[in-house]
């Protein structure tokens, strides 16, 4: 071979290996998914390259030559490299794919935030993309997505979290100035802020305290957890919230929850991902993370 040729191709390679092991370009033609004709010529053709002839041709079948048998562990060995190069670009090419978290902003800001931190220092090879908004242009779906509803979901795999021990909070002076709340029929004298997401909050309320068909004095209507917190905080109405996204307030003295009213919500955080998502490198990892943390968050905020 002269020097500063171009190597063989790996189908020459691979038709010369299977042929030294298989002895026959006819039985090697099935498994190297080539034609008989095409394996004798990817045979001939890297015999002209190298400048030797490979294999003693018989009616027998076909044997190494002293050239061929010199040849074939380099080219086993040049075909096991090769295997192992484009395993490892796999891996790398897995590994750089991010894993696409789509999460409601309430569940970033009152519990995953703060503790990811923890997560990304343990894994740091694991790039998780965060968004809570998803435009109807976006050509990739999420491969988590954690949001506010009941199952089923279709084609989707789903895991509870947190957030159906919804609670009635507001603020002290808020109470106060209303002459408080002696029984739970007396919600209907306040006003109610609401999430426009959650309107059977109020239906699951009146129907677990007997008051079904009641309605508030008035209802204001907000998109975001944060702003009727916020709301409820200033004293401008009670507010059905997940006990979990206030117990910061509730702790604090900020927000009570007169006559430890609530219930339990059909409607809870759920952790939902599609099938093919688990083929993301990391994704396991960062599935059981986010369990056990949701698991942790919901202990404490129900007994906190």
């Amino acid at each position: 071979m002269a020097a500063g040729r171009p190597p063989p191709s790996s189908t020459a390679l691979r038709a010369f290996a299977t042929v030294a092991r298989l002895g026959s370009t006819a039985r090697a033609a099935a498994e190297v998914n080539l034609t008989q004709s095409a394996v004798s010529k990817q045979i001939l053709a890297l015999e002209h390259h190298l400048g030797a002839i490979l294999f003693d041709r018989s009616p027998l079948g076909l044997r190494l030559t002293e050239a061929g048998a010199i040849y074939l562990p380099y080219a086993e060995a040049a075909l096991e490299q090769m295997g192992r190069g484009a395993m490892r670009l796999a891996e790398r090419a897995a590994i750089a794919q991010p894993i696409r978290l789509h999460l409601v902003a309430v569940a970033g800001e009152r519990w995953l935030m703060e503790r990811f931190p923890a997560f990304a220092q343990a894994h740091p090879g694991i790039d998780v993309q965060f968004t809570n908004y998803v435009s109807e242009s976006e050509s990739e779906e999420p491969d988590i997505e954690i949001a506010h509803g009941s199952p089923p979901w279709p084609d989707r795999e789903a895991h509870y979290l947190f957030g159906r021990d919804v609670a009635l909070v507001a603020a002290p002076g808020l109470l106060k100035r209303m002459g408080g709340l002696r029984r739970a029929a007396d919600i209907q004298k306040m006003t109610l802020l609401q999430h426009f997401q959650m309107p059977t909050f109020w239906a699951e309320f009146t129907e677990t305290h007997g008051l079904r068909g009641a309605v508030p004095a008035h209802t204001v209507r907000y998109g975001y957890y944060s702003v009727i917190t916020r709301a409820a905080v200033a004293g401008l109405g009670v507010a059905l919230v997940p006990r979990c996204y206030v117990a910061e307030e509730l702790v604090s003295g900020a927000l009570v929850n007169p006559l430890d009213l609530g219930f339990a919500s059909a409607t809870g955080c759920w952790l939902t991902l599609r099938p093919q998502a688990r083929r993301r490198a990391g994704l396991d990892e960062l599935l059981a993370w986010l369990l056990a943390e949701a698991a942790s968050f919901d202990r404490a905020t129900r007994t906190g």
